[in-house]
């Protein structure tokens, strides 16, 4: 055979040695953790919207399990009104010092993030007023408690508001149906839990159930984090319109109280008016009851009638229900009375909470549940020194009085704010048009002449 190509290199077993790496890169350590960080797929609405609604369901859990054990766990420490005011008052400073924090580990972390770790800690801090035997004991626990759900409620409010913004549509009402129904889950099972179970064992169930829940639903918000990432790594600041944003938390707080009276002291003052354990402690989980159904028709609420009207006259059935609750001794008149408050204060804290996210971002947001959450957690402490000065029928007159205050905002908030700063810009748009026109045809007559 000729050859008449040139000559071909025979393979020899160095070459054999010598193989072609598959990867594209070198395998170094740095390389492989930046594939390890790749962002996950992230979770579509519906199981974004899901993730958030279990989230508010643990905290509502917690929080209604809580409630429900209130006099067992102040008898326990021998405390009687006062003293439970003030320790009660220990929740408030804990979650005013946990909320100041949670706006910028939202912003630094993600909401979602900073949501499954503020959850798992209140469910361990669930735990702990059980094992309490002294006031002091009792006010070291509850500051510890206060400090987990003050962050966990101002994470999942932020985890709401990133929901609404990727489905286009007011969701945050349903959301806090969530923490509805998980409360009346709690408070039925603390109420059946009485009657067989310590405090610090029942507590220790719930707490234990919280954190498995949580962590079935942590990818799927971490996931949702994930996505806006490149956000947060170069933040643009955004300008929070305080005074609107203040205004609005200043409506959920003044509902936010009597969400906070039932939920502490609504079973001592069934227990007051004649009503067994049992039935004080269903007290609460029909307030739950009746909020959770208003906050599931709260969406169509809104689309049908408005922000303003749905907030006005749901402040304005609250104030009927503090009423009848201040009023009635009768144990049948006093449930009624906190169906209607439940009815009625539903949809006013969530609306108020997105309306002040839409306005000022995750800015926003942690500044109105802030100030909202003021009504939830300080309103306990105060309506304890009232009720020891007057009573308890009296004390919970004060419920009605700020839903009334709260109707009365409304229309500023939501309606007047709104309109005025949406007339005064197009006023200042008109006027500027106007004025550059005039300076044109002033430029025109002076090149002519």
């Amino acid at each position: 055979m000729l050859d008449t190509g040139a000559p071909r290199r025979a393979p020899s077993p160095e070459a054999d040695d010598h193989v072609e790496p598959l990867m594209p890169f070198p395998l170094d350590p740095a390389r492989l953790r930046a594939v390890r960080r790749r962002r996950p797929t992230p979770p579509d609405v519906r199981h974004h919207r899901i993730a958030a609604t279990a989230l508010f369901a643990v905290a509502g859990a917690v929080f209604g399990s809580w409630a429900s054990r209130i006099p067992d766990v102040a008898a326990g420490a021998g405390a009687g009104a006062t003293a439970l005011g003030l320790a009660l008052l220990c929740i408030s400073l804990g979650a005013l010092g946990g909320m100041q924090l949670t706006g910028a580990l939202c912003a630094r972390l993600g909401p979602g993030l900073a949501g499954v770790a503020a959850a798992i800690a209140a469910c361990a801090a669930l735990t702990l007023p059980g094992l309490t035997g002294s006031i002091p004991a009792l006010a070291v626990a509850l500051l510890v408690f206060g400090a987990a759900t003050g962050t966990l409620n101002v994470a999942a409010n932020a985890i709401g508001v990133q929901v609404e913004a990727a489905a286009h549509r007011p969701v945050l009402p349903s959301l806090h149906a969530g923490f509805s129904f998980g409360g009346l889950a709690g408070a039925a099972a603390g109420g059946a839990a009485a009657a067989v179970a310590s405090p610090a064992v029942h507590l220790l169930v719930v707490g234990t159930l919280g954190v498995l829940a949580t962590a079935a639903v942590a990818p799927v918000l971490l996931a949702a984090d994930e996505e806006q990432a490149p956000d947060r790594d170069d933040p643009q600041p955004r300008s929070v319109p305080r005074g609107l944003v203040v205004l609005l938390g200043v409506i959920a707080g003044c509902t936010a109280f009597g969400e906070g009276a039932v939920t502490d002291w609504g079973a001592l003052h069934l227990q007051e008016v004649g009503a067994a354990p049992a039935l004080a402690a269903a007290g609460y989980a029909g307030f739950s009851l009746a909020m959770g159904c208003a906050r599931l028709a709260g969406n169509r609420l809104v689309h049908a009638l408005g922000p303003t009207r749905v907030v006005t006259g749901g402040a304005l059935l609250a104030t009927a229900g503090g009423l009848v609750v201040a009023s009635a001794p009768d144990v049948g008149a006093v449930l009624a009375g906190f169906a209607l408050m439940g009815l009625g204060l539903a949809n006013v804290f969530p609306i108020a909470i997105a309306r002040a996210g839409a306005h000022g971002g995750a800015g926003g947001v942690a500044l109105a549940s802030t100030v909202g959450y003021t009504g939830l957690l300080g309103g306990p402490p105060l309506l304890g020194i009232v009720a020891e000065a007057v009573g308890l029928h009296v004390a919970f007159a004060t419920v009605a009085a700020l839903a009334a205050v709260a109707a009365a905002l409304a229309v500023p908030a939501f309606g007047g704010a709104a309109h005025v700063l949406t007339t005064a810009r197009a006023a200042a748009h008109t006027a500027l048009h106007r004025h550059t026109a005039q300076l044109g045809v002033l430029h025109a007559q002076l090149s002519t002449t």
